[in-house]
């Protein structure tokens, strides 16, 4: 009979305790509810406003937050047989993880005239379409040689094989059409040295005399650079670049008397932060 008496005693004990707490889980839901907050356990210790603050943190480190960075991914000295060209070529971003503005820019100053022979720079608004892939559409403003401004739209990201990718077509305000490629790939000979191949093709729609450009592919950039990355944030490097020009626009630069096609050695350095 004790043992009976014992077993029912822990049986309402039980059932009372399930009950209660079923009734306050109830009560504490709605009053989420009501206060547009999920519930939860630790609402029944810590201040509402605290937890606000919390949840709040807690979505912000989850996404939707807004991050930033720059890299020169070339800044370096060319040495041809008859010249020495300084080249830069540098992005920087600021934004989420689906929209982004990007700013670009890249251009070459001659050391023998002591002046910049072109210089870009564009603003580009950047949407991801997919985990790999961003279309980019925007402004380009040539500083040199004519101050010229061009509409933009390209796509940039990475495609199989981890082959990085830019493209981009540009309208000037003239009317004209031109479009530009890069492709770069990385060999990790070592965990910090690593050798880059990088080709960047130009065409053009149509013969753009003010600029000696033909119509057609009017010029290729084939290189190699060798890094070594004292940090991940900081690498020089050395390398070998072959640049050529094709078509119309070889014609028109031999008859100017120049070389419509040449090899350049590099040195330079590459940074992002």
């Amino acid at each position: 009979m004790r043992q009976v008496i014992r077993t029912l005693s822990l049986s309402a004990l039980t059932a009372s305790l399930l009950a209660g707490t079923a009734a306050y889980a109830q009560d504490h839901h709605h009053e989420g509810e009501a206060g547009n907050a999920p519930w939860s356990q630790a609402d029944a210790y810590y201040d509402p406003q605290d937890m606000a603050e919390s949840r709040n943190k807690a979505q912000h480190h989850a996404g939707g937050q807004t991050f930033w960075f720059v890299m020169a991914d070339r800044f370096e000295l060319q040495f041809t047989d008859d010249e020495e060209t300084g080249v830069w070529e540098a992005q920087g971003w600021l934004g989420g993880d689906i929209n982004r503005l990007f700013v670009k820019t890249e251009g070459e100053y001659s050391l023998e005239h002591d002046e910049i022979e072109d210089a870009e720079i564009q603003a580009l608004w950047s949407r991801a379409v997919s985990p790999y892939w961003d279309i980019q559409t925007g402004l380009r403003y040539d500083i040199e040689p004519d101050g010229k401004a061009h509409g933009v739209f390209g796509v940039q990201g990475l495609a199989p094989y981890l082959f990085e990718v830019d493209a981009a077509t540009f309208v000037s305000d003239d009317g004209d059409v031109t479009a530009r490629a890069e492709v770069e790939y990385e060999f990790l000979l070592t965990q910090r040295l690593i050798l880059q191949p990088r080709v960047e093709a130009n065409f053009s729609l149509q013969d753009i005399p003010g600029r000696g450009l033909g119509s057609g592919l009017t010029g290729v950039d084939a290189g190699m650079r060798l890094r070594y990355e004292i940090r991940r944030e900081f690498a020089p490097y050395v390398g070998v670049e072959w640049q050529g020009s094709f078509g119309d626009t070889a014609d028109i630069i031999e008859a100017a008397g120049g070389d419509a096609q040449g090899t350049a050695l590099v040195a330079g350095i590459r940074a992002w932060f």
